[in-house]
């Protein structure tokens, strides 16, 4: 079967997503047609990633969230203002996507996360099925536990990713842990997607702090930290436009432009982990047996930090503050449970996308369709809920 790829570009989670999937796909006698990245001006596409898949690559405007005036955490009514201004722009890119769907003849599109991919479903009669893949989408099963304090801010991030998966066949929703398929939400749930470098590392207990930041603007923390703590090593990534290769403070201090080989080789070595709560590092340093401290820059993050921590992986803070990782590190120990459930990904993977007679049946294709026309009235009635929460949620958000 052919599959087309659609992922959001922000962050490098979706990205080795789509590597692991592409990977395990052609495993299995299937084929990627094509990859489309969603881009921006803040961000640019590693380097890492055209080097790892097999498919040709395009690319496409996408809404993006801006950080704010201290470039640590994303600010939500900014990013809002920001992306309703390129409106024109993104229409464009949806037109985009539907050809591409169209001209690659594909079977099956996978949606890793990407709004506008929802966006083409809602607004053209697509018939291709759409398989949606995030960890974003776990936080609408029914047994997944939220935490209350941020309930406003998650009824937001749930209609973003219903808007995501707008007309998908099937939601698979990428958990520390395994549940149970929720059949009304249509989640069947599986294991992270993590690419084969990831089993490839020797693991080693070394003796430097091992660390990844969506937003550079964190580095600041982690210089403030530095200069109370110079002879403790540090080596941070980051994905800052313009910057060298290897920006080396001093001897013990170091940041580093993303490339994914050398961060995991960095992260196997390390004696700890610090992120801003990505999905993907974290489940790559639980595999690896590392500590984490997790410092989140949105509210998907807070879900992820919240998780994560729940399950033994690590600790959640405000700001890098690294002396409550040393101090953690000492009484952390990796759950052998979780390296068991990632091996089983491809399995799972296989056994819940659709086969080609599904793909070809008419009986299956007219109720799918008929779930999408379903789909577009409930559309409507959630764009009026939102636009009635989005000043009572956001009204004390600070800029």
């Amino acid at each position: 079967m052919k599959y087309l790829f659609i992922v959001q570009g922000e962050g490098r989670g979706h990205l080795t997503q789509c590597i692991a999937l592409e990977e395990i796909l052609r495993n299995n006698g299937h084929e990627v047609v094509e990859i489309l990245v969603g881009k921006s001006n803040a961000r640019s596409l590693p380097e890492f990633f055209g080097r790892s898949v097999h498919a040709p690559v395009g690319r496409f405007e996408s809404p993006n969230f801006l950080p704010t005036a201290s470039n640590k955490r994303d600010n939500i009514m900014r990013s809002v203002a920001y992306n309703l201004a390129k409106v024109p722009t993104f229409w464009r890119s949806i037109r985009y996507i539907r050809q591409r769907i169209r001209e690659t003849e594909a079977d099956v599109v996978i949606n890793f996360y990407e709004l506008l991919t929802g966006f083409a479903y809602a607004f053209y009669p697509i018939t291709v099925p759409q398989i949606c893949i995030g960890h974003q989408y776990l936080f609408l099963h029914r047994d997944f536990d939220l935490p209350r304090r941020l309930k406003a801010k998650i009824l937001m991030l749930n209609f973003f990713s219903r808007l995501t998966s707008f007309g998908a066949y099937k939601r698979l929703a990428l958990s520390f842990k395994q549940l149970d398929e929720d059949k009304k939400q249509h989640i069947c749930v599986i294991p992270p997607l993590l690419r084969k470098e990831v089993f490839r590392q020797q693991t080693t207990p070394g003796d430097y702090i091992h660390g990844y930041m969506v937003n550079a603007g964190f580095g600041e923390n982690v210089m403030e930290w530095h200069k109370r703590n110079p002879s403790v090593p540090l080596r941070f990534f980051w994905d800052r436009k313009g910057e060298e290769r290897i920006k080396r403070i001093d001897d013990t201090l170091s940041f580093y432009q993303l490339d994914d080989t050398e961060f995991l080789r960095q992260m196997s070595g390390c004696k700890a982990y610090a992120s801003t709560a990505g999905f993907e590092s974290i489940c790559e340093a639980m595999y690896l047996g590392k500590p984490i401290l997790m410092v989140p820059a949105h509210i998907e993050q807070d879900c992820n930090a919240y998780d994560a921590a729940a399950n033994g992986a690590g600790i959640v803070s405000n700001d890098f503050n690294l002396d409550r990782l040393v101090e953690f590190a000492g009484q952390y120990r990796p759950n052998p449970d979780f390296r068991t459930w990632v091996q089983k990904a491809p399995y799972i993977i296989i056994n819940n996308i659709p086969s080609v007679a599904f793909c070809n049946e008419k009986g299956r294709l007219a109720t799918y369709l008929q779930i999408i026309r379903e789909k577009k009235a409930k559309l409507y009635r959630y764009i009026q809920i939102i636009c009635i929460l989005l000043p009572l949620i956001y009204r004390n958000t600070p800029c």
